[in-house]
């Protein structure tokens, strides 16, 4: 069987990619793709977040092992595509470049018999350019506010005196880790 996924770029204007590729082709053979579609180099550390069916990321796959014990972290190229994605779960999203954080949501559209001479993967609609640069993004909490205020301190310039002028810690009995 054959996958279709759009992928679209977290962008202002629209720029989305068709692609094909085959259910057992694996996230790195989808990864080749997506970053072949929309000119990338390739040369970035990029990683496949699941997600809900409302784009909440979930776990991330990620291209290499960075786990503290060399194997136990699973990688793009261990799963398939069908062990990740079905008519049930459509929704991943891709991350390239983690300096940029080139951001796009791919969503499985269609699954369809294999066309005998197609070569896959294969980019099969292109939409729109690429901008120069990728979206800020803001990962701050909805609620940040409020934990900022959790933990507010109420300390002010005037608590912070007793530090002004002698610059001796002696009176804060920290002398003998000093000698």
């Amino acid at each position: 069987m054959v996958y279709k996924f759009r992928v679209i770029l977290d962008a202002e204007e629209d720029v989305f990619r068709d692609i094909a590729i085959l259910e057992d082709d694996t996230l790195e053979d989808l990864h080749n793709a997506i970053f072949n579609s929309f000119g990338f180099d390739g040369m970035e550390v990029a990683s496949f977040y699941t997600c809900d069916e409302t784009w909440n990321q979930e776990d991330e796959i990620s291209l290499f092992d960075t786990g503290d014990i060399p194997g136990e972290q699973k990688i793009m190229s261990d799963y398939q595509l069908s062990d990740i994605l079905d008519k049930e779960n459509t929704k991943i999203i891709y991350v390239y470049d983690f300096i940029n954080m080139w951001t796009f949501l791919v969503e499985l559209a269609a699954i369809e018999d294999q066309l005998a001479g197609n070569t896959y993967p294969e980019t099969i609609f292109s939409h729109g350019e690429m901008p120069d640069e990728a979206m800020e993004k803001n990962f701050e909490s909805d609620n940040a506010d409020d934990y900022n205020n959790e933990f507010e301190d109420g300390l002010d310039d005037d608590d912070l005196d007793m530090f002004e002028g002698d610059d001796s810690f002696e009176d804060f009995g920290f002398e003998e880790n000093w000698n």
